[in-house]
Protein backbone atom coordinates (compact mmCIF):
# COMPACT_ATOMS: atom_id res chain seq x y z
CA UNK A 1 0.00 0.00 0.00
CA UNK A 2 1.55 3.27 -1.14
CA UNK A 3 2.52 5.56 2.19
CA UNK A 4 1.31 9.24 2.15
CA UNK A 5 -1.21 9.20 -0.11
CA UNK A 6 -4.04 9.72 2.38
CA UNK A 7 -2.19 10.74 4.42
CA UNK A 8 -0.85 13.97 2.27
CA UNK A 9 -4.14 16.29 3.14
CA UNK A 10 -3.02 15.66 6.70
CA UNK A 11 0.44 15.97 6.71
CA UNK A 12 1.06 18.92 8.37
CA UNK A 13 -1.41 19.40 10.96
CA UNK A 14 -0.37 16.52 12.37
CA UNK A 15 3.80 17.60 12.25
CA UNK A 16 2.45 21.43 12.82
CA UNK A 17 5.21 20.35 15.96
CA UNK A 18 8.12 19.87 13.87
CA UNK A 19 10.31 23.04 13.46
CA UNK A 20 11.54 23.14 10.45
CA UNK A 21 12.98 26.82 10.84
CA UNK A 22 15.38 25.37 13.60
CA UNK A 23 16.29 22.57 10.57
CA UNK A 24 17.20 24.90 8.07
CA UNK A 25 18.88 27.07 10.27
CA UNK A 26 21.50 24.13 11.39
CA UNK A 27 21.61 23.56 7.51
CA UNK A 28 22.86 27.51 7.85
CA UNK A 29 25.07 26.43 10.34
CA UNK A 30 27.23 23.58 8.60
CA UNK A 31 27.31 25.75 5.30
CA UNK A 32 28.63 28.75 7.15
CA UNK A 33 31.12 26.56 8.64
CA UNK A 34 32.11 24.77 5.18
CA UNK A 35 32.15 28.32 3.30
CA UNK A 36 29.24 27.91 1.06
CA UNK A 37 26.62 29.75 0.01
CA UNK A 38 24.38 27.87 -2.35
CA UNK A 39 22.36 29.49 -4.94
CA UNK A 40 20.84 25.82 -6.72
CA UNK A 41 19.31 23.50 -4.07
CA UNK A 42 17.73 19.95 -3.97
CA UNK A 43 15.00 18.86 -1.43
CA UNK A 44 15.01 15.54 -1.53
CA UNK A 45 12.33 13.47 -0.42
CA UNK A 46 10.30 16.99 -0.12
CA UNK A 47 6.82 15.78 1.17
CA UNK A 48 4.80 19.05 1.40
CA UNK A 49 7.58 20.78 0.39
CA UNK A 50 8.10 23.25 3.97
CA UNK A 51 12.09 22.78 3.74
CA UNK A 52 11.70 23.66 -0.33
CA UNK A 53 9.53 27.21 0.99
CA UNK A 54 12.04 27.74 3.48
CA UNK A 55 14.85 27.60 1.22
CA UNK A 56 13.37 29.37 -1.44
CA UNK A 57 12.37 32.19 0.53
CA UNK A 58 16.08 32.51 1.15
CA UNK A 59 16.63 33.69 -2.42
CA UNK A 60 17.78 29.82 -3.29
CA UNK A 61 16.70 28.39 -6.92
CA UNK A 62 15.12 24.90 -4.96
CA UNK A 63 14.02 21.47 -7.49
CA UNK A 64 11.74 19.61 -4.63
CA UNK A 65 11.81 15.98 -5.30
CA UNK A 66 9.29 13.31 -3.72
CA UNK A 67 8.03 9.94 -4.67
CA UNK A 68 4.40 10.41 -3.67
CA UNK A 69 2.02 13.05 -6.14
CA UNK A 70 -0.62 13.89 -3.15
CA UNK A 71 2.83 14.77 -1.15
CA UNK A 72 3.69 17.21 -4.32
CA UNK A 73 0.64 18.44 -5.07
CA UNK A 74 0.27 20.14 -1.36
CA UNK A 75 3.65 21.46 -1.75
CA UNK A 76 3.05 23.11 -5.29
CA UNK A 77 -0.04 24.83 -3.33
CA UNK A 78 1.89 25.70 -0.48
CA UNK A 79 4.76 27.65 -2.68
CA UNK A 80 2.93 28.75 -5.82
CA UNK A 81 2.60 32.18 -4.41
CA UNK A 82 6.14 32.83 -3.60
CA UNK A 83 8.58 35.19 -5.12
CA UNK A 84 10.95 32.45 -5.72
CA UNK A 85 8.73 29.14 -6.21
CA UNK A 86 10.34 25.55 -6.09
CA UNK A 87 10.04 23.35 -8.87
CA UNK A 88 8.63 20.08 -8.27
CA UNK A 89 9.62 16.63 -9.63
CA UNK A 90 8.06 13.42 -9.11
CA UNK A 91 10.97 10.75 -8.72
CA UNK A 92 12.49 7.64 -6.18
CA UNK A 93 16.03 9.39 -5.09
CA UNK A 94 17.88 5.76 -6.23
CA UNK A 95 16.52 7.34 -9.57
CA UNK A 96 17.40 11.13 -9.12
CA UNK A 97 17.82 12.99 -12.36
CA UNK A 98 18.03 16.83 -11.85
CA UNK A 99 18.02 19.43 -15.28
CA UNK A 100 20.70 20.95 -13.80
CA UNK A 101 23.58 20.65 -11.18
CA UNK A 102 23.14 22.08 -7.64
CA UNK A 103 25.47 23.54 -4.90
CA UNK A 104 23.12 22.08 -2.08
CA UNK A 105 21.17 18.83 -1.67
CA UNK A 106 18.98 18.34 1.44
CA UNK A 107 17.02 15.59 2.65
CA UNK A 108 14.83 16.16 6.20
CA UNK A 109 13.32 14.05 8.78
CA UNK A 110 14.87 10.96 7.86
CA UNK A 111 13.49 9.83 4.90
CA UNK A 112 16.53 8.23 3.79
CA UNK A 113 15.57 5.38 6.04
CA UNK A 114 12.22 4.98 3.97
CA UNK A 115 14.37 3.25 1.42
CA UNK A 116 14.62 0.11 3.00
CA UNK A 117 16.92 -1.43 1.11
CA UNK A 118 20.48 -0.92 1.26
CA UNK A 119 21.51 -1.15 -2.24
CA UNK A 120 18.95 1.45 -3.09
CA UNK A 121 20.12 3.73 -0.34
CA UNK A 122 23.72 3.53 -2.06
CA UNK A 123 22.98 3.85 -5.72
CA UNK A 124 20.50 6.91 -3.97
CA UNK A 125 23.46 8.62 -2.42
CA UNK A 126 25.85 7.98 -5.54
CA UNK A 127 22.83 10.13 -7.40
CA UNK A 128 23.24 12.65 -5.36
CA UNK A 129 26.56 12.74 -5.39
CA UNK A 130 26.33 13.38 -9.38
CA UNK A 131 23.99 16.15 -9.27
CA UNK A 132 25.78 18.01 -7.11
CA UNK A 133 28.51 20.45 -8.36
CA UNK A 134 31.90 20.49 -7.13
CA UNK A 135 32.34 21.54 -3.47
CA UNK A 136 28.61 20.83 -3.21
CA UNK A 137 27.26 20.27 0.08
CA UNK A 138 24.65 16.92 1.18
CA UNK A 139 23.15 17.22 4.74
CA UNK A 140 20.88 14.51 6.07
CA UNK A 141 19.30 13.28 8.69
CA UNK A 142 18.59 9.55 10.35
CA UNK A 143 16.54 8.20 13.11
CA UNK A 144 19.00 6.26 14.74
CA UNK A 145 18.55 2.47 15.12
CA UNK A 146 18.38 2.53 18.99
CA UNK A 147 15.30 4.86 18.68
CA UNK A 148 13.97 2.44 15.69
CA UNK A 149 13.91 -0.45 18.07
CA UNK A 150 12.38 0.85 21.14
CA UNK A 151 9.19 1.14 18.41
CA UNK A 152 8.30 -1.66 18.62
CA UNK A 153 5.16 -2.31 20.30
CA UNK A 154 4.47 0.77 20.09
CA UNK A 155 1.44 2.92 20.04
CA UNK A 156 1.03 6.95 19.39
CA UNK A 157 -2.13 8.93 19.03
CA UNK A 158 -2.34 12.28 16.67
CA UNK A 159 -5.37 14.25 16.74
CA UNK A 160 -7.45 17.74 15.85
CA UNK A 161 -10.76 18.54 15.28
CA UNK A 162 -10.40 17.06 11.84
CA UNK A 163 -7.63 14.15 11.67
CA UNK A 164 -7.17 11.77 14.24
CA UNK A 165 -4.43 9.19 13.10
CA UNK A 166 -3.26 6.04 15.41
CA UNK A 167 0.07 4.61 14.96
CA UNK A 168 1.46 0.76 15.80
CA UNK A 169 5.45 0.08 15.60
CA UNK A 170 7.25 -3.38 15.38
CA UNK A 171 10.84 -3.85 14.53
CA UNK A 172 11.66 -7.21 13.00
CA UNK A 173 15.26 -7.99 13.89
CA UNK A 174 15.60 -10.17 10.99
CA UNK A 175 15.24 -7.48 8.36
CA UNK A 176 16.38 -4.27 10.07
CA UNK A 177 13.32 -2.45 9.41
CA UNK A 178 10.46 -0.69 11.72
CA UNK A 179 7.00 -0.80 10.33
CA UNK A 180 4.14 1.27 11.87
CA UNK A 181 0.89 1.15 10.50
CA UNK A 182 -1.44 4.27 10.74
CA UNK A 183 -4.88 4.38 11.00
CA UNK A 184 -5.99 7.50 10.04
CA UNK A 185 -9.68 8.55 10.44
CA UNK A 186 -10.33 12.48 8.56
CA UNK A 187 -13.37 14.64 8.80
CA UNK A 188 -15.22 14.76 5.58
CA UNK A 189 -18.31 16.90 6.14
CA UNK A 190 -20.17 15.70 8.39
CA UNK A 191 -18.69 12.14 7.56
CA UNK A 192 -15.74 10.20 9.23
CA UNK A 193 -13.31 8.80 6.24
CA UNK A 194 -11.20 5.77 7.55
CA UNK A 195 -7.93 4.37 5.94
CA UNK A 196 -5.45 2.84 6.42
CA UNK A 197 -1.18 3.45 5.35
CA UNK A 198 2.25 1.53 6.34
CA UNK A 199 5.74 3.08 6.90
CA UNK A 200 8.68 1.53 6.94
CA UNK A 201 11.66 2.29 7.97
CA UNK A 202 15.75 0.56 7.50
CA UNK A 203 17.79 1.07 10.51
CA UNK A 204 20.67 2.37 8.98
CA UNK A 205 23.50 3.11 11.58
CA UNK A 206 26.15 5.83 11.32
CA UNK A 207 28.93 3.79 9.98
CA UNK A 208 27.00 2.12 7.15
CA UNK A 209 25.85 5.12 5.43
CA UNK A 210 29.26 6.93 5.84
CA UNK A 211 30.46 3.88 4.06
CA UNK A 212 27.65 4.80 1.37
CA UNK A 213 29.47 8.04 1.23
CA UNK A 214 32.62 7.19 0.52
CA UNK A 215 31.69 4.86 -2.01
CA UNK A 216 29.89 7.50 -4.27
CA UNK A 217 33.17 9.51 -3.63
CA UNK A 218 32.13 12.29 -1.19
CA UNK A 219 34.68 13.34 1.42
CA UNK A 220 34.34 15.40 4.55
CA UNK A 221 32.23 13.38 6.38
CA UNK A 222 30.73 14.05 9.51
CA UNK A 223 28.22 13.39 11.94
CA UNK A 224 26.10 15.26 14.23
CA UNK A 225 23.99 15.24 17.14
CA UNK A 226 20.64 16.12 16.95
CA UNK A 227 21.01 19.83 15.04
CA UNK A 228 24.16 19.92 16.92
CA UNK A 229 28.00 20.96 16.12
CA UNK A 230 29.04 18.11 18.22
CA UNK A 231 28.90 13.99 17.61
CA UNK A 232 25.91 11.93 18.62
CA UNK A 233 25.57 10.68 21.56
CA UNK A 234 23.73 7.70 23.13
CA UNK A 235 20.49 10.17 24.15
CA UNK A 236 20.20 11.13 20.60
CA UNK A 237 17.48 9.77 18.83
CA UNK A 238 18.33 11.36 15.80
CA UNK A 239 21.41 12.33 13.73
CA UNK A 240 22.64 14.36 11.15
CA UNK A 241 25.14 13.30 8.22
CA UNK A 242 27.47 16.00 5.98
CA UNK A 243 29.61 15.48 3.22
CA UNK A 244 31.29 17.34 0.33
CA UNK A 245 31.93 16.65 -3.55
CA UNK A 246 35.28 17.70 -4.46
CA UNK A 247 36.29 21.12 -5.86
CA UNK A 248 37.62 20.86 -9.58
CA UNK A 249 41.33 21.54 -9.04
Amino acid sequence: MEAYKNLAVSYDRLTNDVDYAAVVAFYEQILRCEGVNPRTAVDLACGTGSVSALLAKRGISVIGVDMSEDMLSVAYEKTRDLKNPPMFVRQKLQQLRLPRGVDLAVCALDSLDYITDPDDCAEAIRRVYKVLNPGGVFIFDVNTPEKLRAMDGQVWLDEDEDVYCIWRGEFDDATNICSYGMDLFQRRGNLWQRSFEEHREYAYSAAMLTDFLKQAGFTAIQVYGDRRMTPPDASDQRIYLKARKGKVK
